[in-house]
């Protein structure tokens, strides 16, 4: 299926883009990160397990069981703190 990914904050400047669209087999939003992992370099360390990575699908607030489907809107971005 294709989705279409979104980077905002730091995770866009590491990487270098703003927005792409994935051809993805996984089925949720913890399948597709690991997907980009995997392409190693900037996504790698962007969106590594260890790091604190927040998620939307569709605009919505998700946890990694969120379920994809085809022409979803994906968007991963750091938290982020007020003051």
């Amino acid at each position: 299926m294709k989705v279409s990914v979104r980077y905002f904050a730091s995770i866009r400047e590491a990487i270098g883009q703003g927005s792409e669209a994935v051809d993805t087999a996984a089925t949720t939003l913890g399948g597709l990160r690991d997907e980009l992992i995997a392409r190693g370099g900037a996504h790698a360390s962007s969106l590594a397990r260890g790091r604190a990575v927040r998620m939307a699908l569709n605009q919505t607030l998700s946890d990694e069981s969120a379920t994809l489907a085809d022409g979803a809107e994906v968007a991963f971005f750091p938290p982020v703190t007020g003051g």
